[in-house]
């Protein structure tokens, strides 16, 4: 299965289109620069993640993910108290990140159940 195919990355790309179309007229280009970074973070490393060779290295990568999920979790509430951000497009970004970070925790312990089952089908174990 493609990462085009993961819930979770059609989610997070779906976040990372809001986020540039919200601030686009944002003057200050440094915050607005860092949390579209971090939301385009999250799919981009769960794609990365999902393209490569071994599942260790797509864990290392659906960690980077939920790691900028947080950032971008913390960028919102931020960007909500100094105004940034409307409150109630705010708290929707929120409960997005909640839910991404949620649905990435869980592929990561589908994935880490693999290599768990794999290493008790190995012979002599």
């Amino acid at each position: 299965m493609g990462f085009e195919n993961l819930e979770v990355w059609k989610k997070s790309v779906r976040l990372s289109a809001d986020l540039y179309k919200e601030l686009k007229g944002l003057k200050d280009y440094g915050f607005r620069d860092q949390i579209t970074r971090s939301g385009l973070s999250i799919p981009s490393n769960i794609a990365e993640g999902e393209e490569r060779a071994s599942l260790k290295e797509c864990l290392n990568f659906l960690s980077y993910a939920k790691g900028s999920c947080g950032e971008l979790r913390t960028q919102i509430y931020i960007g909500m108290d100094v105004a940034y951000v409307d409150e109630q497009v705010g708290r929707k970004w929120l409960a997005e990140t909640e839910s991404i970070s949620s649905m990435l925790g869980g592929l990561m312990n589908a994935k880490k159940q693999r290599i768990i089952d794999k290493g008790k089908t190995k012979p002599g174990t």
